[in-house]
């Protein structure tokens, strides 16, 4: 049975690798994503919080802002090099922390540390991912950064941030903005959480509920066959094995991460504790919408900031990250932290836009979790080339040659928009 799992996986593979050849664009990558993968999986990754404002607005921002160009100049292939707290980037954008990407795909964080490897930029592992960290570190030939979370309290926690060192792990990236979780009512609609765990030591009654709940998304599964035969092939079990609960290694079983988010929120008082356990390596703290946090932060030792309202997946109707980014980055003149965003960035041009602010990166989510669902490795692969190519082709355009320039010239480069309401701008995709 094993071995025809894996034999369907892998004709769905080269089915979708050359579905995903054909992109060109990050919309086009997430259309096969919605193909490939059932709604009740893929609404985790599409939503955010109540009316979903501030997911639109994180996308409508960089739509909204233009750009000038100048002519008569010739950029041969510009320089993407960029450096994130002393670690040297080959392209100026990484993978940004997303929890469950291996419901999307066997070992979706692993290829996505190799992708991440081979464009000589950063893997940011979520704690609420399904890949062992052993795993995704030795898949990547850069670096890979360790995002994390509080669950099952500091005793737990002290335990992942020595498991992530002892792996490798370059720098912890520790998230702030998780107080109590976000309201993503459609994905709680859904109930996701009671059809994907597993029968593995249940009893009776406990089965039976299960297979109830199983049999409720049976319907979309078959229809989203190539997923399921994956999925299945991959296992079929979600587990958060990167939160070991005790000294024998038991693993976090799946559960809402909504709940797990809630249970374990970060405040300033732990940072010490954390930043002690974590030693001389970089500290980067994720979620900050503010210059009065940003300067905390630093306080607290951080070595980096990056700019980020979770991908409007928390508190709706917070500004989009690139406003931000605008308003807040300026009141942190002087700091010696180095400072990135992540929020709806879809393509190499909002990277551009994006640089412009000063900023030394940016992170992407929801495009990189298009591309491994779409196709696993060609998907993932796919997304990088495609905001490679974007990024590359804008600033040759606009007449920058590096991303130091960029940088450096950014208030030049931005022009105010005078476009009068939302009607010219293509329709919302995600």
């Amino acid at each position: 049975m094993n071995r025809l799992l894996r034999a369907l996986h892998l004709r769905g593979e080269r089915h979708y690798a050359k579905k995903v050849a054909q992109a060109q664009t990050t919309e086009d990558l997430w259309r096969l994503f919605e193909e490939r993968v059932p709604v009740v999986v893929r609404e985790y990754f599409r939503g955010a919080a109540d009316e979903e404002i501030t997911l639109r607005g994180n996308v409508q921002a960089f739509r909204q802002t233009m750009t000038t160009a100048w002519g008569a100049v010739r950029v041969g292939q510009p320089d993407l090099l960029t450096t994130v707290v002393g670690h040297e980037l080959g392209v100026p954008f990484f993978v940004a922390p997303v929890g469950s990407l291996g419901s999307l795909w066997p070992d979706a964080e692993a290829i996505a540390a190799k992708v991440a490897g081979e464009f000589r930029t950063v893997m940011a592992l979520s704690t609420l991912t399904l890949t062992p960290m052993e795993k995704v570190r030795a898949a990547s030939s850069g670096n890979c950064y360790f995002q994390l979370y509080l669950c099952g309290g500091r005793e737990v926690a002290t335990r992942g941030i020595e498991r992530a060192k002892k792996a490798g792990f370059a720098a912890l990236i520790l998230t702030i903005d998780t107080g109590v979780s976000g309201n993503r009512v459609v994905h709680a609609r859904m109930n996701p959480t009671a059809a994907l765990q597993s029968f593995s030591g249940l009893g009776l009654r406990q089965r039976s509920k299960l297979l109830r709940e199983k049999l409720r998304v049976l319907p979309q599964m078959l229809e989203h066959h190539r997923w399921l035969t994956s999925y299945q092939a991959g296992g079929g079990r979600m587990e958060f094995v990167n939160i070991q609960m005790d000294e024998a290694g038991t693993c976090m079983p799946y559960a809402d991460i909504g709940t797990q988010l809630a249970a374990s929120a970060t405040t300033w008082k732990d940072i010490a504790w954390i930043k002690d356990a974590w030693g001389d390596r970089p500290l980067i703290v994720k979620g900050v919408h503010n210059a009065d946090d940003a300067k905390r932060a630093e306080d607290c030792g951080a070595s980096a900031v990056i700019w980020s309202n979770h991908g409007g997946r928390q508190l709706d109707g917070v500004l989009p990250t690139l406003h931000i980014v605008a308003q807040e980055m300026p009141k942190m003149h002087g700091s010696k932290m180095d400072f990135m965003m992540d929020g709806g960035v879809r393509s190499g041009r909002d990277v551009l836009i994006a640089l412009t602010y000063g900023l030394k990166a940016v992170g992407l989510g929801r495009v990189f979790a298009a591309g491994l669902g779409a196709g696993g490795y060609a998907g993932m692969k796919r997304a990088f080339e495609i905001i490679s190519a974007e990024l590359t082709r804008s600033m040759q355009l606009v007449g920058i040659s590096s991303v130091s320039e960029l940088r450096q010239r950014g208030a030049e480069i931005r022009r105010t928009n005078m476009l009068v309401g939302q009607a010219y701008l293509p329709k919302f995709v995600f």
